[in-house]
Parts: C-alpha cells; structure tokens; sequence
C-alpha cells in the first residue's frame, strides 16, 4: 500500500492502545521519513520545536528510544500497561473517563471510530492477524479521496492535491 510497509502494519509499537494508530501519525511519519520540514510543521501544530517533534510509536518498550512528549505523558497508555493488556479494544471498561476526557476532540472522534473496528478485526482474525488488520484498515483510510496520495491522521489539506480532506477523515482539528 502506498505510504506504508507491511513490516509497519506488524509493528506492535505503533499500535496505539487508544486507537490512535501511530502509523497515520504526522510526528511518526515526520520522523520515519526524516523530513524536517514536516517535523517543523508537526512542531509549530503542537508547540514543540523540530528537533523535540521526533516519534517512534507510543508502545516502544521502556526506555523508549524516540517518544514525543506528549505520548510520554500519556495516561491511556499508562493503563493498559497497568492493567497487562495492550489496546483499549482489549478492555470491558471502554470508552472510559481517560477517552472520554482527552485532550483533543479529534483524537476522541478518531479513538471511538478505530477501538470497535480494532474489536471486529480481532474478533474475525484473532488478536494477532487482527491487529495487523486493523493497522492496514487505518492506513488504507488515511489516503486522499481526490488524489489517492498518502495522507496522515488530522490532515486538512491534502499536500499533494492540496484538496480540502479534513471533513471526508476526522473533522477539522
């Protein structure tokens, strides 16, 4: 598929528990393809300076090597650390006070669109061959409708077409 590696749908520490799959990240892709125009951009979105707006998946294992800020910080992943598991689809108490009290109301849209689709994946491949289904469904979502270019969770503008995608993704930030 155009933008991803199969090895990146098997990579569990791109599988965000809350749903988020890093993978569609901009701060991901930012730093997977090193551009640092995009980490600038990423950078100015978030308030953190280039060099700082480098990622390698939220669920790299302790110490990560390359986690953004914000993730280090990030209480949904603190819980199903907690709790032995490693996804919200995993958890009888979703969607719970830490989803519904993210801090940004794109991320909530996404995080209650991708859990219960991550649930059927794995109900119909198992949790394994799910997970990575699901990571290829999330990707094959974020390409532009108009032009077919690969695009990354909370694009407004497709950059190559530049075509308005935010209302046919996730809804403006």
């Amino acid at each position: 598929m155009k933008g991803w590696s199969e090895q990146e749908f098997r990579n569990r520490e791109l599988m965000a528990p809350c749903g988020l799959y890093c993978g569609t990240c901009g701060v991901y892709i930012a730093t997977r393809d090193n551009n640092e125009k995009f980490k600038a951009v990423m950078g100015r979105l978030y308030g953190t300076r280039p060099e700082e707006t480098l990622c390698r998946g939220c669920m790299q294992p302790d110490p990560p090597g390359r986690l953004y800020v914000f993730c280090r910080l990030c209480l949904i992943r603190d819980c199903v650390r907690s709790r032995g598991i490693y996804s919200c689809h995993q958890c009888d108490e979703w969607p719970c006070s830490l989803i519904e009290n993210f801090g940004l109301a794109t991320g909530i849209r996404v995080m209650k669109r991708t859990i219960p689709i991550w649930r059927q994946k794995a109900a119909r491949f198992g949790d394994e061959d799910g997970s990575v289904e699901w990571a290829r469904s999330e990707c094959d979502r974020y390409h532009c409708p108009f032009c077919g270019e690969p695009l990354f969770r909370g694009a407004q503008r497709c950059r190559a077409c530049k075509a308005p995608v935010a209302e046919v993704l996730d809804g403006s930030l």
